[in-house]
């Protein structure tokens, strides 16, 4: 981690902050890259948006949350009926 300093500009009714290449190879953000701004009295956080893996979406899988039978019913509608009818 790396801690560079810069300047809060004007741009259009809002403010801007302007990353140096550097520091966006860094944090691996290019133009159009989402990012989530956490703010607090004092405090500007940005983090990258990323899109979780596979293999971290099933890391965090749950089974006592997730697992089981969301529908146990009996079938109906076209579930009921054979598939040598279609």
């Amino acid at each position: 981690m790396s801690t560079s300093a810069a300047q809060i500009s004007t741009w259009g009714n809002g403010l801007a902050l302007r990353l140096t290449k550097p520091m966006a190879k860094a944090a691996g953000v290019t133009a159009g890259s989402s990012v989530r701004v956490t703010v607090k009295p004092g405090r500007i956080v940005i983090e990258t948006e990323v899109e979780p893996s596979l293999e971290q979406m099933l890391a965090s899988f749950d089974p006592k949350k997730h697992g089981g039978e969301v529908m146990s019913g009996s079938a109906v509608g076209k579930e009921a009926f054979s598939h040598g009818d279609a």
